[in-house]
């Protein structure tokens, strides 16, 4: 009869290609994992390089530094066993995505991935080849069977873990967040769950890499599928799950957080790590009055602290004093330092300098942009003099339609509300308001517009936002045709609209900063539509 297992789960934040960090990040809570009783120590999938590694997984050189790194770790794990995610080069010369099980200072099993995801943000079958063996070990009379990330998403691995003696499955993830990405991971697991009658044990990854974000949230199922434990989200931890025998023994459940909380930790730990995992010592934004640059203000505040953060008001004439005065209250509400630049000077230096290829033509569209590009160049004269890194504000529904300019609002090296609707920009404004007031209400409540000319207002020439974002998630996200979305009662002059614009914006897209992802798609690995395309759905341009 087997006694007690302790389990501990690492809830790690790793960064890509830091091996010695990583490393020794692995040893520091194993070492806390140990001191707690620990038998088995997990860190999450590609705990050593990071996940996900891209295109290193195609050097030699950085796979067998992978390999020297593991070794090393193996000797100074005594007395506990512990797993480890990396990129395995095989005798052979084939690449897998592994985990290593490492006891009494040695290598004692290697688990090889057999489920490669290559959809969304997933490209892992152009790195590896896919796993064939079940790996499964004893631990104190108790029979486990190790599984990487997507080979618990579907039954086959989980049946072959069970036929191989399995009494318990283990899996290390690094699988990215989001919205209600939980709900989705325990809805799927508890399917194969009933099948297999086995409890599960899994470890995720947290923290920001580039655009994705790792929620955590590491938990344990019962054989009938029922949560008996959960780790915090969105935070480092080192949670302890206590097994009787085969039976895992009830404990803290840290609690779902509601919509808007989860997305809002989602951006700040994504901008704080992309931020300080780059070494970049502070951020840069353009704050104009907007619930758009207010709410990327926050979330950088919380993100990195004030003093960290700089804003900057660039005015023109088309600027409200409202605009003035909102954006110089909120930077005083939140404490960072806050300057204005008039950009008037250097717009009308500008359109001094084009008049004669300008010549009888009206002002239009250009000298609109204009605007936006001396507020673009400012920022980023600033960003080389100081070090800081432009955050830029547009959100999902502008990018979607190209309501932003290129080399002006889009200029700056990393995009906080990139994959925001903007009806839920406002939803999350408000939220942060109940956590401390720092939004003025002025603007939340005022019509949003770009101001770059008299009495402009987005609805101009846009729908109404409750409308616009309907279309584009019907589009991009659920892949509706258009006839589709008029279906649902979208009027279809406005469905013609907003596809042909996002059609049109693609080019656009591609040049824009990489920003937090939060939806199932997002403007970035997940979507690769070509910029040069005659092909249109049946029926598309005859709604």
């Amino acid at each position: 009869m087997s006694d007690r297992i302790l389990i501990a789960a690492a809830q790690m934040n790793c960064t890509v290609g830091d091996l010695p960090g990583n490393a020794a990040r692995i040893l520091e809570f194993t070492e806390r994992a140990r001191a707690a009783g620990a038998h088995l120590v997990l860190t999450p999938e590609f705990s050593l390089c990071g996940y996900p590694p891209e295109d290193l997984v195609l050097r030699e050189s950085f796979l067998r530094a992978c390999r020297r790194e593991l070794e090393s770790l193996a000797p100074r794990t005594a007395g506990t066993a512990l797993v480890v995610g990396y990129p395995e080069l095989a005798a052979d010369g084939r690449r897998y995505n592994a985990a290593a099980l490492l006891r009494d200072g040695r290598i004692a099993a290697v688990a090889r991935k057999r489920e490669l995801p290559n959809y969304d943000v997933f490209d892992e079958k152009r790195y590896f080849d896919a796993g064939q063996e079940a790996c499964v070990f004893e631990l104190r009379g108790v029979r486990f069977g190790l599984a990487i990330c997507e080979d618990v998403w579907f039954g086959r691995v989980p049946a072959a873990l069970r036929a191989a003696g399995a009494q318990v499955a283990l899996t290390i993830n690094a699988s990215p967040y989001h919205k209600r990405k939980q709900a989705t991971r325990l809805g799927v697991f508890r399917e194969w769950i009933r099948d297999a009658a086995m409890p599960m044990v899994a470890v995720n990854l947290v923290g920001g890499q580039d655009e994705l974000v790792f929620d955590g949230a590491s938990f344990v199922l019962d054989a009938r599928g029922a949560l008996v434990r959960q780790a915090p989200f969105f935070e480092e931890a080192l949670e302890i799950f206590a097994f009787d025998g085969a039976q895992p023994l009830p404990g803290a459940v840290a609690p779902e957080l509601p919509l808007e909380a989860e997305v809002y930790r989602a951006l700040c730990l994504g901008t704080r790590d992309y931020l300080t995992k780059n070494g970049f010592p502070a951020a840069l934004i353009g704050l104009s009055g907007g619930v758009d640059s207010a709410l990327t203000l926050a979330v950088a505040c919380d993100a990195l602290g004030p003093e960290r953060v700089r804003a900057v008001m660039m005015p023109s004439q088309y600027t409200r004093q409202m605009s003035l005065d909102d954006a110089a209250e909120m930077a005083r509400r939140v404490g960072v330092r806050y300057d204005i630049i008039p950009i008037q000077p250097v717009f009308e230096a500008f359109v001094a300098a084009l008049a004669p290829q300008f010549a009888g033509r009206a002002a239009d569209v250009a000298e609109e942009n204009l605007q936006a590009r001396v507020r673009g160049t400012l920022l980023m004269a600033l960003s080389n003099k100081f070090g800081s890194i432009v955050l830029t504000t547009g959100n999902k529904s502008e990018m979607a339609v190209g309501y932003a300019t290129l080399y002006g609002d889009m200029a700056g090296g990393f995009a906080v509300i990139k994959d925001l609707y903007k009806t839920l920009v406002w939803r999350l404004a408000r939220y942060r308001n109940t956590l401390s007031d720092i939004i003025p209400e002025n603007i939340i409540a005022r019509a949003p517009s770009a101001e770059l000319r008299a009495d402009q207002t987005d609805q101009d020439s846009l729908p109404p936002y409750d409308v616009l974002d309907g279309i584009v998630e019907a589009y991009l996200e659920q892949s509706r045709a258009p006839r589709e979305i008029v279906a649902q009662g979208y009027a279809p002059a406005d469905v013609r609209r907003v596809v042909e614009l996002i059609r049109k914006s693609e080019y656009k897209r591609r040049q824009a900063p990489p920003g937090v992802r939060i939806t199932l798609r997002g403007f970035g690995k997940d979507w690769r539509y070509p910029i040069t395309s005659r092909y249109r759905d049946a029926g598309d341009l005859s709604l």
